[in-house]
């Protein structure tokens, strides 16, 4: 019987070639690997074939953690933790430079994604960011302002990360299949020039401004800021909507924000 929780929005990646090309993306030989929400571990056979200097995985379905702790019981370089990722510690055990891959549950990618993002430490100790995405959501992420998926999720992503590769992968490459086509992002985090700002601040923010997206800002604005800040905010027009704002704006505006 085929193993798969559809509440934990498990589809296991079964193609080979398209693991390859994933594990392509970087240098996995005698680095520290993290890899979340392995499924049967086809994606981590691969992985350990390459050497890693050390490999943590963590897995929430206890059935899925006791299946590959059996698996690698042998393997001294692997550490299974059978924890919800989102509740996890992972910046206190992870290594430096480490490598972050991940064929994320659909529903809890983008609260992961953000996880990764607001590590308190900057530069964090990941180098790379290698996760799988529904497309509409990936599409989001790495949208570029003035594109018609501009918005929250692609502001915060922008500020701490750089989009180094994308490709597409088609459902037939996971069993079960899923109904929709998914993303894999390679990231690299940015050494960030607004380091005064703070990213939890920077969320708050875009969530304020997004959650009226067809309003004017002009509200938006007066609720957290007062009328002298306004008028020190670069070239903003009151009657513009949050997608024609720069990300660099929503940046000045959570530093003043901050300062108020």
């Amino acid at each position: 019987m085929e193993y798969s929780k559809k509440s934990l929005g498990q589809n296991f990646l079964i193609d080979k070639n398209i693991i390859k090309k994933i594990l392509n993306l970087t240098e996995i030989n005698n680095k520290h690997i993290v890899e979340i929400g392995p499924g049967k571990g086809a994606l981590t056979d691969e992985i350990i074939k390459q050497k890693p200097k050390s490999l943590i995985i963590i897995e929430k379905d206890s059935k899925l953690s006791e299946i590959l702790k059996k698996k690698y019981i042998d393997n001294k370089i692997v550490r299974i933790f059978n924890e919800d990722i989102l509740k996890f510690d992972l910046e206190k055990i992870i290594k430096q430079k480490s490598i972050i891959l991940g064929n994320l549950p659909y529903n809890i990618s983008s609260q992961i994604l953000v996880k990764l993002i607001k590590f308190k430490k900057w530069p964090p100790k990941f180098s790379d960011l290698i996760l799988m995405f529904q497309k509409e959501l990936g599409e989001k992420i790495i949208a570029s302002y003035k594109s018609l998926n501009y918005g929250r999720l692609s502001i915060l992503t922008y500020f701490r990360l750089n989009i180094i590769n994308k490709f597409l992968i088609s459902s037939s490459c996971f069993k079960p299949k899923p109904k929709v086509t998914s993303i894999i992002i390679h990231f690299q985090p940015k050494k960030i020039k607004f380091n005064s700002i703070n990213i939890s601040n920077l969320e708050k923010i875009t969530n304020i401004f997004f959650s009226r997206k067809r309003k004017m800002i002009n509200k938006s604005l007066k609720k957290i800021l007062s009328t002298n800040q306004i008028k020190n905010i670069n070239q903003i027009k009151l009657d513009s909507r949050p997608a024609d704002i720069k990300p660099e704006i929503y940046y000045q505006i959570t530093s003043l924000y901050e300062n108020s």
